[in-house]
């Protein structure tokens, strides 16, 4: 067998900040933590979109939103274009998918043999309503998130055990198939994605008077930015608390899924090493987008703060290197390369224009002036986002509004906007050429809002969709959504 197989485990808004290998001395996360330190860890790892849907087709494409058109999560993958799933598929490789996909349907092409337990998007259009941005409607779904937290059970911990039962089997039989050829298994939890409810044995870990408050909650703390304060009024998840240890039962119940997601990532890695195929397995865990976690008095995602567009990002098993911590900026994008690497497929001409790299390539020490890039054109966002992520720094360009840029060395909570400060002019520059290289923001914003409007319209206009309602989350598979009242 050339190559190796691989394992590649996603979890849903799982911030990086969140995890004891990446410094948080709170969290208990021992099962991912072994993981980096037996593996790599990317300290600067992020999404390419900061909401499930248009993340995960880049994901799967290894494309960024605006050359793929998954805008939102009411445009949905459809295996369109073809990503690393199908040219594995073509190369005789085995590629299941075990849990949430979040794209259409089954029946599209998405490039697996088998979906096992798969999660697509609502009645196969997904949330219609937060395509209207000109102005975004307010979401009373939102007042769900404060609503539900708390210890207990929900359908979504029923779902991850589930899928981490199915995980363990399906890795059982891969030890006694003896394949001649490299396998990809992609596991896709959907945890620590709200319901914020924990099971009550990871939830009482967490004492409630020992758990820091979010940051950056203080008067004027929040950014003067008029973009930002749209979408804090829109996602109004903090205005539903009602008070701090209400707010602490949230953040405990995060830190309690948190946990519980590693236990079962712990034991979806107990059965590749009791399948005797750990030798022969690369492992890679990330998170389809970061929580700002009451940060900023934000809660999900939505923004490009490093809560929201950060995520974790660790390699391990066979063939990588032990204890190895890399800096450079990487993003979901690049596991598309990364993937083909791993299972000895090369690349393509095609293939080799696309803007990720391998992350094998990237933890040797290769490209490390190299720009990651990530956009937002969905629920409240009255315009089209766009950030750079380059050495120390971030440039966020917010279409005609004001940029933001930012030294993430010197400034990690991102509390000090240098676009309003006098002497970062080079920085500056540099952030909108790095951008500018990479797509036009005016006419990618525009072609954003004009699909989105054209998928309105095929709901009967405006009027139709708003009357839709809201939901706080996509239902598991078999539960009803919880549909609020018309915006």
């Amino acid at each position: 067998m050339t190559g190796k197989n691989l394992l590649f485990i996603m979890s849903d808004e799982h911030s990086r900040r969140i995890l004891g290998c990446y410094g948080n001395p709170v969290i208990q996360t021992p099962n991912l933590d072994r993981l980096a330190d037996h593996g790599t860890l990317f300290e600067n790892a992020y999404c390419n979109s900061p909401i499930c849907v248009p993340s995960r087709a880049s994901f799967a494409t290894g494309r960024y939103v605006h050359q793929t058109g998954h805008w939102d999560n009411g445009i949905p993958y459809t295996g369109e274009p073809a990503g690393w799933g199908h040219r594995l598929l073509e190369m005789g490789h085995r590629v299941d998918a075990i849990g949430k996909l979040h794209y259409r349907a089954s029946d599209d092409p998405n490039g697996f043999d088998n979906e096992i337990l798969p999660l697509h998007v609502l009645n196969g259009h997904g949330d219609i309503q937060g395509m209207i941005r000109r102005p975004p409607p307010s979401r009373p779904s939102t007042r769900q998130l404060a609503a539900d937290a708390g210890e207990g059970d929900s359908t979504y911990l029923q779902y991850d055990r589930e899928i981490c039962a199915a995980a363990c089997d399906w890795i059982h039989a891969a030890g006694k198939r003896g394949d001649e050829q490299p396998w990809v298994l992609f596991v896709s939890f959907v945890c620590p994605h709200f319901p914020l409810v924990a099971p009550p044995e990871f939830f009482r870990r967490y004492p409630l008077d020992d758990l820091p408050l979010p940051q950056l909650r203080g008067p004027g703390e929040f950014p003067d930015h008029p973009v930002l304060r749209k979408l804090r009024e829109v996602q109004n998840y903090e205005d539903h608390f009602r008070d701090e240890q209400h707010m602490r039962t949230a953040i405990a119940a995060y830190y309690g899924m948190v946990s519980f997601l590693d236990d079962n990532i712990g034991k979806v890695l107990a059965a590749l090493n009791a399948a005797g195929l750990s030798a022969d397995t690369q492992v890679i865990y990330s998170s389809d987008h970061g929580d700002n976690l009451g940060a900023r008095t934000l809660w999900g995602k939505s923004n490009m703060y490093e809560e929201s567009a950060g995520v974790p990002l660790i390699m391990g098993g066979a063939g990588v290197a032990p204890g190895h911590r890399v800096a450079t900026p990487v993003s979901l994008l690049d596991a598309y390369p990364s993937i083909m690497d791993a299972v000895g497929v090369p690349l393509t001409a095609e293939e080799q224009a696309l803007p990720g790299r391998s992350l094998q390539e990237v933890a040797a020490g290769a490209d490390p002036d190299r720009t990651v890039f990530a956009e937002y054109h969905a629920v409240a966002s009255v315009t089209g986002m766009f950030m750079v992520r380059f050495g120390r720094h971030k440039y966020v360009h917010h279409e005609d509004y004001r940029p933001q840029l930012f030294d993430l060395e010197a400034d990690p909570l991102e509390t000090r906007d240098l676009a309003l400060e006098p002497g970062h002019e080079a920085e500056f520059a540099e952030g909108g050429r790095r951008l500018r290289k990479i797509c036009d923001p005016t006419a990618v914003t525009a072609r954003a809002f004009a699909d989105q409007e054209r998928r309105i319209a095929e709901f009967g206009g405006i009027d139709k969709v708003r009357a839709m309602g809201s939901y706080p989350y996509t239902p598991a598979p078999g539960e009803a959504p919880r549909y609020s009242g018309a915006a």
